[in-house]
């Protein structure tokens, strides 16, 4: 099932909900590091960051780039304790995707430590190289983790499809 396949699994269709989330929220982050990095001037920036603050989802509940990084090391985390247990009990035979996926987990908590702490470094306004750094993380944090989103609800949409509600919910 590609992106624009409509999901039979209403489980799917919320997993694909805030995994679009993510993708668009780092494409803003990294437009705007690289906005940033290109030397913007502070009026641009402070725009586009309270752009960010009041028409994105995540952004709505004031998460900034250290923030986003947050979110997602939380979403992987209850995905890890909580929807790959319960896919292993309900499908002995996706050991191995599920294997995968946990370490998808933890490459993509490296590289978002890596986007943590080049952000943490903007606090100095005069440390030009945080910019660059930071631009480096996040261009470093987009094709993994883009591609393990896509690899999470293409392997996971055949178990979604035989649930009717989240089993650890139950």
């Amino acid at each position: 099932m590609g992106e624009t396949d409509t999901p039979d699994s209403p489980l799917l269709a919320e997993l694909q909900w805030v995994h679009s989330m993510v993708r668009q929220d780092l494409q803003t982050c990294t437009d705007l590091a690289n906005a940033v990095a290109g030397g913007a001037p502070a009026s641009y920036v402070h725009t586009e960051l309270a752009s960010l603050q009041t028409s994105r989802p995540l952004f709505q509940l004031r998460i900034s780039c250290l923030r986003y990084c947050a979110f997602v090391h939380s979403h992987h985390a209850a995905e890890d304790v909580a929807l790959f247990p319960a896919v292993r009990r309900a499908a002995p035979g996706m050991a191995a995707v599920v294997d995968r996926l946990e370490a998808d987990h933890r490459a993509v908590s490296d590289l978002l430590d890596a986007v943590q702490a080049a952000g943490e470094e903007l606090a100095d306004p005069n440390h030009h190289p945080a910019r660059e750094r930071l631009v480096g993380a996040l261009n470093g944090l987009t094709e993994p983790l883009l591609e393990h989103l896509a690899f999470e609800e293409e392997s996971l949409a055949p178990v979604f499809a035989g649930w009717d509600r989240w089993p650890f919910f139950a």
